[in-house]
């Protein structure tokens, strides 16, 4: 795979100065177009130590505007980024859209360096890169353009780069006891990189092997690649404009007919006439509570952390079983995180940026009112999102949870059921009242019309991401006291459950 990128190819000065203005300058220009786009640029920069990785992305960052140029290098793990899944380091540094990630050490690095030193087998090697694969898809799907870079030196072109690093006084820093150390395991290095790229290297994430011997010929040679990418890319777009807006008519016709046809839910089957008396709720509240807060305290310093998902009817009373939740636990070591609209910072990434980046720490509690499921609910219903965006979310989706859980942190999800009725008299006791006509909306009485179709998303969202390891909790809430006490019940069986393994 790698003698293509040892054959020692140079560009002369002559050569070099002939190309290189233009080269910049259809960089620039296309950075300019590019701000106006509705995709981001990821460029990874991996290879072999020496390569020219670092050199080749500070001439990017010269070559082009750095305003709109995000650069991000991974080393060992924070103690922050320890107490996260190993993605929400990769996750919070996402480049919005219009803009250039560059990524030095990024997400094949810790698999590739732990396969070569013999700390995770080739099956745990396999699942890494599956991993990798899943979240290059998902960001390619939702229309990120991805480049990855192989920057190769052969083993005595290698040799003969860090000893010339190592011998100038301006650049020795470069060069650590971990660059030799590696220059030892060199055979290892290629042949799992080898592996490495033939099984990561995908149509929608492809990596280019590129010689780095001479600075001149890799600095045109990957310039030149991002120019080509971000260009075919910017072209595809323009063209196709006219398709997706008849996409866009086929898709609201489809809703058009799943309207009228009115099918049987998971919600048919709840009992909405449960309920509590006034004095047993009074009773076991408390009770309620301070299990939960001895739970809370021993997750908490077990380090697990946990995250309460809540979805619902407007109205369904979601922040008052959050209250009576907060209530038995420490305000130190939780965060209550009420989804909206997104701003414009999240509206520029993937819809699942927002949420990754307020995952808490270890031991801490992180509450969603509302959540990533918003995909598949409000923009299915109103439009918001394409019928393959939502469509795909059900996996990226539960990936998303699996890689939660897997770093150890539980999950509580509650769908908080009304009937239509019972929102009804609701809207109308929250009008009536002064301290509570603020929550009632023009949206929230335009969004009653659209039940049926909220019914049978809710339905499909319980079908495909109700799983073993993040299960759904269907809460009858006609009764505001009967849902909060069964809530509190649900997350305090599930702390024990969880505690326990």
């Amino acid at each position: 795979m790698f003698e293509t990128a040892e054959l020692g190819r140079k560009i002369s000065k002559d050569e070099y100065r002939k190309v290189e203005p233009e080269l910049r300058t259809e960089l620039i220009m296309l950075q300019q177009q590019l701000r106006e786009a509705d995709f981001p640029v990821l460029v990874l920069f991996s290879g072999v130590d020496g390569a020219g990785k670092g050199a080749t992305v500070n001439l990017l960052n010269e070559w082009m505007d750095p305003r709109w140029m995000e650069t991000r290098a991974y080393g060992e793990l924070s103690d922050e980024e320890r107490d996260r899944p190993p993605f929400w380091r990769y996750w919070r540094d996402l480049p919005p859209r219009g803009t250039v990630g560059l990524f030095l050490s990024a997400w094949y690095s810790r698999p590739l360096l732990e396969r070569v030193y013999g700390t995770i087998d080739d099956g745990a090697f396999h699942d890494r890169l599956d991993q990798i694969l899943d979240f290059e898809k998902l960001l390619a799907d939702d229309g990120a353009l991805i480049l990855k870079f192989w920057m190769h030196l052969g083993r005595k072109a290698q040799h003969h780069r860090l000893k010339v690093l190592e011998n100038d006084p301006l650049q020795s820093w470069r060069v650590t006891p971990t660059d030799w150390e590696h220059y030892e395991k060199y055979d290892s290095f290629v042949e799992v990189a080898e592996h490495l790229i033939m099984r990561t290297s995908q149509p929608f994430a492809p990596w280019k092997i590129v010689e780095g011997e001479d600075a001149r010929y890799r600095s045109l040679t990957v310039a030149s690649i991002i120019r080509d990418a971000i260009r075919r890319r910017m072209g595809e777009r323009r063209a196709g404009a006219d398709v997706g807006l008849a996409a866009d008519l086929d898709e609201g016709m489809m809703a058009d007919a799943l309207k009228s046809a009115r099918r049987r839910t998971v919600l048919d089957g709840l009992d909405m006439s449960k309920s509590v008396s006034a004095d047993d709720y009074d009773d076991r509240l408390p009770e309620a509570q301070a299990r939960l807060n001895t739970l809370y305290r021993a997750t908490r310093d077990s380090k697990r952390s946990m995250v309460l998902v809540f979805e619902g009817w407007d109205a369904a009373g979601k922040g008052g079983v959050i209250r009576r939740m907060t209530a038995a636990m420490d305000a130190r070591n939780y965060q209550v995180i009420p989804i909206a609209a997104p701003t414009d910072e999240e509206h520029a990434r993937n819809y699942l940026w927002r949420f990754w980046r307020h995952l808490g720490r270890a031991g801490r509690v992180t509450i969603y009112d509302r959540s990533w499921y918003g995909r598949v609910l409000v923009e299915r219903v109103e439009a918001f999102a394409t019928e393959a965006e939502w469509r795909r979310a059900y996996t990226e989706i539960n990936d998303f949870e699996r890689q939660l859980t897997g770093a150890g942190i539980i999950i509580c999800k509650f769908w908080m059921h009304i009937t239509a009725e019972e929102q009804l008299a609701r809207f109308e006791r929250r009008k009536e009242t002064p301290f509570k006509a603020w929550k009632l909306t023009d949206e929230d009485w335009r969004n009653r019309e659209k039940w049926a179709e909220y019914e049978q998303a809710v339905h499909e969202m319980v079908e495909r991401t109700s799983t073993v390891i993040a299960p759904w909790h269907l809460i009858e809430a006609n009764s505001k006291k009967y849902a909060r006490l069964k809530a509190i019940d649900i997350v305090c069986d599930t702390l024990e459950a969880r505690l326990e393994n």
